[in-house]
C-alpha cells in the first residue's frame, strides 16, 4: 500500500464547516472520490472528512470493501491514514488496518492510495483514499494528481464555506432591515387611533414589502371646536427619503387643521410647506384626502372632504350600496404651480360606513393580471357587505392576502363608521 502522510491534528469539522449544509458537503465529497477513482483506473475511492467529537462525513465511489455491520470509522481522524507506506501484501493472508478496521478474506485489499485533506493552515481533516483488489503500484504523476485534488477539495470546502458565511450575512441584514423599516412604519403612523364618540373607527396598513419603508399615511384628531380631522395619503417614492416626506406631511396637516380646518386649505398649507421644503429640480409630492367630521344631534356625522390626486373614498351605504365620494379634479400636492383642491360632502347614519384607501389597493393584480381597479373593489365590497370599519378592513386584508404576489405597493385604509348597535367595537387598528 501506497500511503501520502500527514502528520497534523485533525480539527472538529463541524466546528469548521458547521456553515455548510450535510446535502453539500456530500454532493461535493462524491464528486472528487468519482474523480479520484478516474485517476487510477480504479474501481472504488472513498473521501471522508471527521473530528473529535465523532461527527463525520464520509462517501464512497464503487462499492465500499471497508463497510460491515455496525462498523463506523474511529473518532478524530487519526487513523485515517496508516502511519506506514509500502505496498501491500496478500490480506487473505492476515488481519491488515485499512482506515482503523481490519478486513479479512476475499475481496482482499491489494492496493490503496491515500492522501490527507489539510487545509493551508496545516490542519489534517480526514483522508481521499483509492482502493483496488489488484496489487500494483501508483505512479508520482497519479500521487501528484492525488495531492492536487486533496488541495482542490479543501478550497472548494473554503469556498461553499465563505459564500455559506455571505448567505448568512446578507440573511442577518436583510432582518436588520426588515426590524429597522417596522420601527421606522410604526413612527410614521399614529401610535393609537382615538375614540370618537357614536363612531366606529379602524385602521390598516398592509406592507408589501417587508424591509423597505412605504410612504402611505394616516391619522384621526380632535379639533378644538367638538369636530374631527382626519386625513390619508401617499407620497411619492419609497425608503428614507419616503419617510422624511412622510412625517412632515402628517405633521403639516395636523399644525394646518388646528390653524384652520377647511379642508381645501388644509391641503394648501401642505402645498406651500413641500413647495418650500422641496425645490430645484428634485420636487417631491403626495396625494391626499383631508375631511373633517361634525357630529349630529341625530347620531349621524356630517362629512367634508377635500381631495388632491388621491382615489376617491367610499361610503358604504345601509341598503349595500358603495357610492364612490367623488373628489375628481384635485391635483397632486406639493407639484404644480396652482393646483386645484376639490371637495366633497355626505352625511353618515346609522350602519354606514366611509373607507380611505391607498392605490396600492387598486392597483393591485388579479389572478388574470388586471388590476382590481375602483370597479373591482366596489364589486367586491357590494358582494361582501361588510357591516362595520372592523369587519369591511377585516375584508380588505382577506382581499390583499389571497392576491399574494399581485400586491406590488403599500396599501393603508382608513374606515369611519357609525354603529348600527352597542355591540360594535369603536376602535380597531389591524396593523
Amino acid at each position: 500500500m501506497t500511503s501520502l502522510t500527514g502528520k497534523a491534528r485533525c480539527p472538529d469539522i463541524t466546528q469548521r464547516y458547521g456553515g455548510l449544509e450535510a446535502s453539500a458537503v456530500g454532493d461535493i465529497l462524491r464528486r472528487v472520490a468519482s474523480l479520484a477513482a478516474a485517476l487510477f483506473d480504479a474501481p472504488m475511492a472513498t473521501v471522508a472528512v471527521t473530528g473529535t467529537d465523532g461527527a463525520w462525513f464520509r462517501t464512497t465511489h464503487g462499492p465500499d470493501l471497508l463497510a460491515g455491520p455496525g462498523r463506523a470509522p474511529e473518532p478524530g481522524g487519526r487513523t485515517l491514514l496508516p502511519d506506514h507506506s509500502g505496498t501491500a501484501g496478500d490480506p487473505s493472508t492476515g488481519a491488515r488496518t485499512v482506515i482503523g478496521r481490519p478486513v479479512h478474506g476475499e475481496p482482499g485489499i491489494r492496493f490503496r492510495v491515500a492522501a490527507p485533506v489539510v487545509t493551508a493552515g496545516g490542519e489534517r481533516l480526514g483522508t481521499i483514499q483509492v482502493l483496488d483488489t489488484r496489487p500494483r503500484k501508483a505512479t508520482d504523476r497519479q500521487l501528484g494528481a492525488l495531492q492536487d485534488l486533496s488541495a482542490l477539495l479543501v478550497d472548494e470546502l473554503e469556498l461553499r464555506l465563505s459564500v455559506s458565511g455571505t448567505v448568512a450575512a446578507e440573511r442577518r441584514m436583510r432582518r436588520d432591515a426588515e426590524r429597522l423599516a417596522r420601527t421606522l412604519q410604526r413612527t410614521l403612523l399614529p401610535p393609537a387611533l382615538p375614540e370618537v364618540p357614536g363612531l366606529g373607527v379602524a385602521a390598516l396598513y398592509h406592507n408589501a414589502s417587508a424591509d423597505e419603508v412605504g410612504g402611505d399615511f394616516y391619522d384621526l384628531f380632535p379639533l378644538n371646536d367638538g369636530r374631527w380631522g382626519f386625513f390619508l395619503g401617499d407620497v411619492c417614492g419609497k425608503g428614507a427619503e419616503a419617510a422624511a416626506l412622510t412625517s412632515l406631511a402628517r405633521y403639516t396637516l395636523r399644525a394646518a387643521a388646528i390653524y384652520d380646518p377647511d379642508p381645501c386649505a388644509v391641503l394648501a398649507n401642505l402645498d406651500t410647506v413641500l413647495k418650500g421644503e422641496y425645490q430645484g429640480d428634485d420636487p417631491r409630492y403626495c396625494t391626499a384626502v383631508f375631511g373633517v367630521l361634525q357630529p349630529e344631534a341625530d347620531g349621524t356625522f356630517a362629512v367634508t372632504l377635500a381631495g388632491g390626486g388621491h382615489p376617491p373614498a367610499l361610503a358604504l351605504r345601509v341598503d349595500g350600496a358603495v357610492q364612490p365620494v367623488s373628489t375628481k379634479g384635485g391635483q397632486l400636492i406639493g407639484l404644480l404651480p396652482d393646483p386645484r383642491f376639490v371637495t366633497a360632502t355626505l352625511r353618515l347614519a346609522a350602519g354606514e360606513t366611509l373607507l380611505l384607501y391607498t392605490d396600492g389597493l387598486t392597483e393591485a393584480r388579479t389572478e388574470t393580471r388586471g388590476m382590481l381597479g375602483e370597479a373591482g373593489l366596489i364589486a367586491h365590497l357590494s358582494a361582501m357587505r361588510p357591516r362595520g370599519s372592523g369587519a369591511l378592513l377585516t375584508a380588505i386584508d382577506e382581499l390583499l392576502a389571497g392576491l399574494g404576489a399581485g400586491v406590488t405597493d403599500d396599501t393603508a385604509l382608513l374606515a369611519l363608521s357609525v354603529p348600527s348597535s352597542r355591540n360594535e367595537p369603536t376602535v380597531q387598528e389591524l396593523q
